[in-house]
């Protein structure tokens, strides 16, 4: 993140709100250009982690957002968004979160950068939660060394307009502010979490964010997200139903017939509703026709000898 120092002083940490969830609309802001001079001006954004482009991931963790901007020059994304520059280009993260709040409207506007690896949806409804419970200003992220993160936020767009409005008049503008000048004017509640606050400034960075990743509690569900984000898929699967036909086809038939079978399995949905419970439906024919398939070559399935 572009600026990592702690704000100043403002009411007390609250927890974490028990309730992950929320019905709270919001629009998405998210900052991502910047020169990157600690990856050596490498396209951030554009850096690959778990197969996934940094930015395509925390769009996908704002995914809920009822609009969504990105500042920063355009590029391909998974998904739709607005983009817009802040004037001049290059003008720091103040003046670039000015430039996409002017292109929302909601009551709440969660901002983020693009680097955030670990980031994830029921992240930002935490910090939404947070927001609307405490009627505090702004609801931050605050990483492993308890220092705020302003671009992890949710903020509330009013209030937000009004500390930006103030710091232009003050400054003559926003270009080169620190984000802390910002966040100072706010009334702001912490919400702790040290992995979706980790963002990937340098190579080393980058460097342990792919091998977390690849670890064994996180690999399964980020390679297949990867490969719908790939595919175009965008269904959500009972993979333990995937893995436990695999698994009976491999035990009952042979090791090589279970990926084409998962194949076949996802072929058949396709050919019917293509939705997760066509995929159920013919996982589950196809686990018994391994079982009976188990059952005929053990000889449990055969008739005695008439003879």
């Amino acid at each position: 993140m572009t600026d990592n120092a702690p704000a100043d002083p403002s009411p007390a940490t609250s927890p974490a709100p028990s309730a992950p969830g929320t019905d709270t609309p919001y629009d998405a802001v998210v900052l991502a250009g910047g020169a990157a001079r600690r990856l050596g001006g490498a396209d951030k954004p554009g850096v690959r982690v778990g197969g996934r482009p940094l930015l395509d991931r925390v769009l996908a963790a704002c995914a809920g957002a009822a609009g969504t901007v990105v500042v920063a020059e355009p590029r391909p994304t998974a998904r739709p968004v607005r983009w817009t520059r802040e004037e001049p280009p290059g003008a720091g993260p103040v003046a670039a979160l000015d430039a996409g709040l002017r292109l929302t409207s909601a009551e709440f506007a969660v901002v983020l950068s693009a680097d955030l690896p670990f980031l994830d949806e029921a992240t930002v409804l935490r910090l939404l939660a947070a927001l609307r419970e405490t009627g505090a200003d702004a609801a931050l992220l605050t990483d492993a060394d308890g220092r705020d993160q302003p671009l992890v936020a949710a903020y509330r767009t009013g209030a937000l307009r009004e500390a930006l409005d103030a710091l232009a008049a003050e400054h003559d503008g926003l270009t080169g502010l620190p984000l802390r000048r910002l966040t100072a004017a706010l009334r702001l509640t912490r919400v702790p979490d040290a992995l979706a606050s980790f963002d990937c400034d340098t190579w080393d960075d980058i460097a342990h964010a792919r091998a977390r990743i690849r670890e064994h509690g996180h690999v399964l569900n980020e390679w297949i997200t990867a490969v719908k984000n790939e595919l175009g898929i965008d269904l959500d699967v009972d993979t333990r139903v995937l893995l436990d036909v695999a698994r009976d086809v491999a035990h009952g038939v042979a090791r090589p017939a279970a990926p084409l079978t998962t194949f076949l399995v996802g072929y058949a949905a396709a050919q019917g509703k293509g939705d997760a419970e066509a995929i159920a439906d013919a996982a589950g024919k196809v686990a018994s026709l391994a079982l009976r398939w188990e059952a005929e070559h053990s000889g449990g399935d055969t008739a005695p000898d008439a003879g």
